[in-house]
């Protein structure tokens, strides 16, 4: 009689936990600044066109380290790499309360983004190494669920917490989160599953080669990368999407708060509505593309499908939007728009680490910098639209000031659609040419 077969351990739902908690302080961290952004303007005196340049100035540094962060990640493992910057950016979170002029805020926030631009890189260079390439869309969809519904909840935590205490000490305290998940992750993770002593032979079988994305010293075929017409396009795809996105953790809370009226406790329920929906999007996006790519015995059509359509109707929601006399209403077209918005994201992920393989850390880095660099413009741009309104210095901005942010950003999510139909989301850099 022969001996009945070892179960797989389940060492990778360990690590899918870990992710998981990140994704979602990652978004507490970065989301908390906008709920508190009309107190902070008038405890510093910041105008709208300052205050959008510090929302601008984390999403520019984040932008600009993407590509080093997922880089190190390659060459050096994310259990090293993921520690490091997750404890920088948690003490700059901290630091930020400490702010006490313009400039100081700039600084804060700037550094802030510097250790956050390591995080997703590492967190796909993870799940190159520890899970099949079958499961990694999948995955990427509840990162980015979770990553969602950690800023869809942060407005009514700062709401809560501002009540107990002022910003300053909100941040020291949210700051705390990331360096107790740092030391956590860094005492139970390895970058090689068959090191890790949780990991059995059968799981290891499961995983089906990942660890062949392990870190290495191979060279990065930049060459490839920067000649790839795919990689351009996912660049600017992902452009097109933060531009818009980012709205929804700067401005909006202040949108509710002064060109629709709404009060803080109620701007802090809607204000989540976007990123609420937005979760849910990740993750039936990342399913859906896995149902089309099945039916249609095509994965680059089921990406190209779902990606392109959403962005459409991400843009087709923030024009309704601007129709809707009722703030809930037009919330709850923003939050449609956030969804949209979403249904592409596992798609783009996911391209990343098929057409990346054992260098997806750093071209997700690279596509995470483009998209960031909407990010940062997005903010500025509209700080400039809302200052360009105002009738005077001192009044707020007209609401068609605000219309006109929602159409530009419309626009743009557009041209993002377009891009999809040219994008080859399956083909590995290693083997173009």
């Amino acid at each position: 009689m022969s001996a009945p077969a070892v179960a797989p351990t389940r060492a990778r739902h360990t690590m899918m936990a870990f992710v998981i908690l990140l994704a979602v302080i990652t978004y507490i961290d970065r989301v908390c600044i906008s709920q508190a952004a009309p107190e902070i303007r008038r405890e510093l005196g910041l105008s709208e066109k300052q205050m959008g340049a510090v929302f601008s100035a984390f999403t520019l540094a984040y932008a600009l380290f993407e590509i080093p962060g997922g880089w190190l990640g390659d060459r050096f493992g994310p259990r090293s790499i993921l520690m490091k910057v997750v404890v920088a950016w948690s003490i700059f979170t901290a630091a930020t309360g400490a702010a006490w002029n313009y400039v100081s805020m700039l600084v804060c926030r700037f550094l802030f983004g510097v250790g956050e631009a390591g995080c997703f890189p590492n967190v796909t260079k993870i799940f190159t190494i520890w899970l099949p390439s079958r499961e990694r869309v999948r995955a990427q969809g509840i990162l980015w669920l979770s990553a969602r519904w950690g800023g869809a909840f942060t407005p009514l935590l700062v709401a809560g917490v501002l009540a107990l205490v002022n910003w300053r000490v909100a941040f020291v305290l949210f700051g705390l989160l990331g360096v107790v998940w740092a030391v956590g992750f860094h005492r139970w993770f390895r970058d090689r599953p068959a090191e890790h002593p949780s990991v059995n032979a059968a799981e290891l079988m499961l995983m089906d080669g990942a660890e062949a994305n392990a870190p290495g010293h191979g060279k990065m075929p930049w060459g490839k990368l920067v000649a790839s017409p795919t990689v351009w396009l996912l660049w600017l795809q992902y452009f097109c999407m933060s531009y818009g996105w980012y709205f929804y953790i700067t401005w909006l809370p202040t949108y509710l708060r002064e060109a629709r009226g709404v009060s803080l406790e109620k701007s802090a329920v809607l204000a989540g509505l976007p990123l609420f929906f937005g979760g849910i999007g990740c993750f039936v996006g990342g399913w859906l593309a896995k149902r089309f790519a099945e039916q249609w015995d095509s994965v680059r059509w089921a990406r190209r499908v779902v990606a392109s359509v959403g962005l459409v109707a991400a843009g087709v929601m923030l024009v309704v939007a601007t129709k809707l006399g009722d703030p809930v209403w037009a919330m709850v077209a923003l939050g449609l728009a956030s969804f949209s918005n979403d249904l592409a994201m596992a798609s783009g992920w996911g391209a990343c680490m098929d057409v990346g393989g054992r260098h997806a850390g750093a071209l997700s880095g690279s596509m995470n910098m483009m998209g960031n660099l909407g990010g940062a413009v997005g903010p500025w741009v509209v700080g400039l639209i809302l200052e360009a309104g105002k009738i005077t210095p001192d009044a707020k901005p007209s609401l068609e000031s605000w219309i006109t942010t929602f159409l530009v950003a419309a626009g743009i999510y557009f041209l993002g659609a377009v891009a999809w139909w040219f994008i080859d989301p399956v083909t590995p850099l290693e083997k173009e040419g």
